[in-house]
């Protein structure tokens, strides 16, 4: 394994991190103590490491050298219940939002520096190479989560619009996550992924 695919790693597995702290912190907002209790309200990547989807996917995706790389940490609990009364109905959403929000922030943050300053200021190939893989791979982030099929967060703030006489349904599909994530990353996240670097492009406006 090269040290560009070791960075890249190490940017995933942080860019997660801060993805899942998000999480915590906007239920933390909304009245929700749980992920603070818990310890999980903290950017040490040891408390959010999932094996599987912190190490070993990524490794997989890596060796098998496919087109994407995605990864996830372990979810950070919340309990919508302790949600403040007015955020019972929306808390669900504005918690899932958070997450991919951060991954956006960071994106832009990170390519807009680099749209701006890469004319202007004398920039090193390795600083504009790991500050690309940092905006790249969280654009994948936000876009992959916002997916509306469970577990992803998209499918939360889907949810959030379906009136209560239909979360039956909803939450049947909830049981059957884990299979209908494996079958959209490996069959139609694949067809989706090329025009992310479309997004790329337009965000660092360099090519």
């Amino acid at each position: 394994m090269n040290i560009d695919s070791i960075f890249n790693i190490v940017i995933l597995i942080f860019s997660v991190v801060i993805h899942e702290v998000s999480h915590g912190w906007a239920a933390r907002a909304l009245g929700d103590k749980t992920a603070e209790y818990e310890g999980r309200l903290t950017l040490n990547p040891l408390k959010h490491i999932d094996p599987f989807g912190s190490v070993i996917l990524p490794l997989l995706l890596y060796l098998s050298h496919a087109s994407f790389l995605i990864g996830w940490a372990k979810p950070v609990p919340y309990n919508p219940y302790n949600f403040r009364e007015e955020w019972r109905k929306w808390g669900d959403a504005v918690v899932a939002l958070a997450g991919p929000a951060s991954n956006i922030f960071i994106a832009l943050l990170f390519g807009l520096g680099l749209r701006f300053l890469y004319p202007v200021v004398s920039i090193s190939d390795q600083i504009v190479q790991v500050v690309a893989s940092i905006v790249f791979i969280n654009i994948v982030l936000a876009l992959f989560n916002l997916v509306p099929v469970p577990p992803l967060d998209g499918s939360k703030i889907l949810f959030a619009f379906i009136p209560y006489k239909y979360r039956t349904f909803t939450y049947q599909l909830e049981r059957f996550s884990l299979p209908i994530a494996i079958i959209f990353m490996f069959f139609v996240w694949p067809l989706i992924s090329p025009y992310i670097i479309h997004v790329f492009y337009f965000i660092v406006g360099i090519q």
